[in-house]
């Protein structure tokens, strides 16, 4: 490694400031710090020393992410090879067929390596193009404002894969991500100045603009002309059947998007950003608190004409995005709440929200992305409150 990093040494004279690439240097920058620890240090008080920086925070949500990412390459191929293994007459693509003889492995739903290998083709041309044409972005901008491309977009190009259907076309997946990139962060300034989540964002985006693509029945298994509702539009419409249990739901072997169905991986990521204190437990807790509170509310009322009335707390937290939006999005540290006791106001407000969406609006039964963004929205406005209610109490406090 001392030979790469003497390459680096040496290249690094034709980014500096006066050379023919120094506005290129933001890209240099983004190589050097990625691969090696950041050779400038405060040289002077008054600074904080602290293991956690913003390059290992992003590195920790990450690894929390991976056992997410490993349901999803399974659960896509298993969904698709189920639903092949049902359809006599299907006839794999030319491309199909070089591949899966070229591996060996067929399209059978009980072969745990054929399942990840045939989800992976599916979820990797979706990553790849999120990765290329966001970091386009985030290098165009890092270049014309001069600042250092930020190590956050790792976690946003991973985020935003896993809450697509596996069936969505890959230029909407670059409008998208562009939209999310550029709208959702950088006319805000770029990182740790945005307001609003920009996976989320870019979601957002594609579900108003490219509903058909991002919703129905058809856009959730990877198999062309086979139409599978999930469990949660199951109970959305009572004339539609629950084929799936509680436990595959909460396992992850159901229809929907690529990382967002098996809550048993969720939260084992959960248990990973609580452990290292990277995601707030307060806005876990809150959040489902909401839900709580809100279900059983809901089941009380009840109705003879809506179904999702009497959906139980249970069956809110296996289906849907409910479980990847509590543990990855509603705790992004920049959009969410700041303040201590502003966090659990917030995490309470997405709580009832997404019930809220889901129950009296059964035609958009998914609420879990709309109801973040509305918390992003009321995040600074629930900090300000904290704020100034802790120095009221301060001042009358101090009163002589």
């Amino acid at each position: 490694m001392k030979f790469l990093r003497k390459i680096l040494d040496n290249t690094e004279k034709q980014f500096e400031k006066g050379s023919k690439l120094e506005k290129y240097y933001p890209l240099f920058e983004a190589i050097d710090t990625f691969l090696y620890t950041p050779k400038t240090a405060t040289k002077r008080a008054s600074h904080v020393r602290d293991a956690l920086d913003l390059k290992r925070m992003m590195l920790t949500v990450v690894i929390a992410l991976i056992p997410a990412v490993i349901m999803a390459l399974y659960n896509t191929g298993y969904q698709a090879n189920l639903a092949i293994s049902k359809m006599p007459n299907f006839e794999p693509s030319y491309w199909q067929q070089t591949f899966v003889s070229w591996l060996g492995i067929g399209f059978e739903p009980n072969s745990i390596l054929g399942n990840m290998i045939h989800g992976l083709t599916y979820f990797l041309p979706v990553y790849l193009v999120t990765v290329a044409v966001g970091g386009f972005w985030e290098v165009l901008f890092a270049i014309v404002r001069k600042h250092e491309i930020n190590e956050g977009f790792f976690v946003t190009s991973l985020l935003f894969p896993l809450i697509l259907p596996p069936h969505i076309p890959l230029w909407q997946v670059a409008i998208g991500i562009s939209f999310g990139v550029v709208i959702g962060k950088e006319v805000f300034g770029g990182v740790g100045m945005n307001i609003l989540n920009p996976a989320l964002t870019a979601r957002a985006f594609l579900f108003f603009a490219y509903p058909a693509a991002i919703s129905g029945d058809k856009v959730w298994v990877a198999v062309d002309g086979l139409s599978r509702a999930t469990p949660l539009a199951g109970f959305a419409d009572s004339a539609l059947h629950v084929s799936a249990s509680w436990w595959d739901s909460f396992i992850g072997l159901i229809p929907g998007s690529m990382g967002e169905t098996s809550t048993l991986a969720i939260l084992i990521g959960a248990v990973i950003l609580i452990a290292t204190g990277i995601g707030s437990w307060r806005i876990m807790f809150s959040v489902l608190v909401g839900m709580i509170a809100m279900s059983l509310t809901f089941n009380a009322i009840g109705s003879t004409t809506n179904s999702m009335f009497q959906v139980t707390p249970i069956w809110h937290l296996v289906l849907g995005g409910f479980a990847f939006g509590t543990v990855f999005m509603a705790t992004d540290p920049v959009t969410a709440a700041m303040s201590e006791s502003g966090k659990y106001a917030y995490g309470l407000l997405i709580g009832i929200m997404v019930v809220l969406v889901r129950v009296v609006n059964p035609a958009f039964p998914e609420g879990m992305m709309l109801a973040i963004l509305f918390g992003n929205m009321f995040a600074p406005i629930i900090d300000k409150i904290v704020i100034n209610a802790n120095i009221k109490r301060r001042q009358l406090r101090n009163v002589i």
